[in-house]
């Protein structure tokens, strides 16, 4: 996807340089403690398996995002359960600049899962089975998700 390096000012019509900032992007690592996390192989470019994951749309929270894209992508309505991390190495996605807020999340239905959007497909993985190579800087995130998978427990009542 190729960007315009201007835009038109939107108060006096003449041509204005566009803002060059990263993207702003969500990803979800939906854990269930029996199945593992769910990713979704892309449809496309560029291919590979992935977190679910997507831009923030204008007039959008960053959670609303990461549960909107979570259902878009799998199916699943997730309820979030903590911060994962912030990425945004420069490197991270090789079409352009992005900074992804990384969630955790639990699937209320973990059965409902089904590809969607951009996804081919959708599954479950266990953590130590992972498929390789994942995409962007997905083995990061889940190494990160992984080392630190108590913080992110769902207590039981």
């Amino acid at each position: 996807m190729a960007l315009e390096p201007h835009t038109i000012c939107p108060h006096c019509g003449r041509d204005a340089p566009r803002q060059r900032n990263p993207f702003p992007t969500v990803d979800v690592v939906v854990y269930d403690p029996a199945r593992g996390v769910v990713l979704v192989e892309r449809a496309n470019p560029p291919h590979g398996w992935a977190l679910p994951g997507g831009f923030v749309d204008l007039g959008e929270s960053v959670p609303a995002a990461a549960v909107r894209e979570a259902r878009e992508e799998t199916g699943l309505d997730v309820v979030l359960t903590g911060l994962v991390g912030v990425y945004s190495d420069p490197g991270r996605d090789p079409r352009f600049q992005t900074m992804s807020v990384v969630y955790a999340a639990q699937a209320r239905d973990p059965l409902a899962l089904r590809a969607g959007d951009d996804a081919a497909r959708a599954r479950f993985w266990p953590l130590d089975g992972l498929p390789a190579p994942l995409a962007f800087d997905h083995a990061r995130i889940l190494d990160d998700f992984a080392a630190a998978l108590a913080r992110f427990a769902v207590k039981s009542s």
